[in-house]
């Protein structure tokens, strides 16, 4: 991704300012900040499933040296779906309530890259297999209500993997989750993108799971990347002031008795400026 900028349609500022991030096959780059960073607001973008209201400005987002945007829709759709994927956030809404877990997960194998149903009902179940359920064929059979959400997780994990994406987009995939079930699923997640490969952008708010998880780090504040650096350097000195703050303010597990520290006011004070310049000079130009 070069120089992305989005904004709501006729707004006078933007959602993203010139956003400009890498992420290599094999490597996970987490993607971090406050709410409202515009951290899914990227991963839509990518994906192609921004909402209607809001337009793309200027930039590049390339997969493979393509550039999706200058594609025609109907052929950006067909190299999106053949080509990256999406671990939501809420595994409950993402799955389609009246439809058994078997055909939402071999539907898009069938109909965007041309399997047979057999070959893609084994890989189903070879995938639920290998995010550990225990009995495919039967979770193939069930309903999202039937299962916990740990297993419609796993379920959603299964399916982002299915068709071999060059990238998926994991977006807050443990939000939704008990805590004794998050650990599972980013170990689930980890091991599966290390086995098959895959590029893997995780969006979250936790830089805890980011030291868990990512080799390479992304830190946003009002659309705007202050920081794009590696888990190697962040975590003893980040570069820039309000990602040093972030860290500053991440709960201290191992003294669970201190108090949370805040974002001082002088430094969101100092990138919210950054945030307007970036602006000014959006418009100026």
């Amino acid at each position: 991704m070069r120089n992305l900028s989005a904004r709501v349609r006729g707004a006078p500022d933007r959602l993203l300012r010139d956003v400009s991030l890498s992420v290599a096959p094999g490597e996970v780059r987490g993607l971090v900040g406050e709410s409202g960073a515009g951290k899914s607001m990227i991963g839509k973008a990518v994906l192609g499933i921004l909402p209607r209201a809001v337009e793309v400005l200027s930039g590049e987002i390339l997969l493979e040296g393509t550039d999706l945007l200058r594609l025609a829709p109907a052929d950006r759709r067909r190299r999106i779906g053949a080509t990256c994927a999406l671990i939501p956030q809420d595994p409950l809404t993402a799955l389609n309530p009246s439809r058994r877990i078997g055909p939402q997960m071999t539907d898009r194998l069938i109909d965007i890259l041309g399997w047979s149903r057999t070959k893609a009902q084994d890989r189903a179940r070879d995938l639920l297999a290998e995010v550990q359920i225990t009995d495919p064929d039967r979770v193939l059979r069930q309903y999202p209500h039937e299962l916990s959400g740990g297993m419609r997780q796993r379920v959603l994990i299964a399916a982002a993997f299915a068709a071999e994406p060059k990238l998926i987009v994991a977006d807050e995939p443990t939000t939704a989750l008990d805590v004794t079930v998050q650990k599972e699923v980013l170990r689930l997640i980890a091991g599966m993108q290390a086995r098959h490969g895959t590029a893997l952008l995780f969006v979250t708010h936790d830089l805890g799971v980011v030291s868990k998880v990512c080799q390479s780090l992304t830190v946003l504040y009002g659309g705007l990347v202050v920081e794009n650096t590696t888990l190697r350097d962040f975590f003893p000195a980040p570069a820039h002031p309000y990602a040093r703050a972030l860290l500053a303010a991440t709960p201290k597990y191992t003294d669970p008795g201190s108090s949370l520290v805040p974002v001082p006011q002088a430094v969101l004070d100092g990138v919210q400026a950054q945030v307007v310049a970036a602006d000014r000079g959006w418009r100026n130009g």
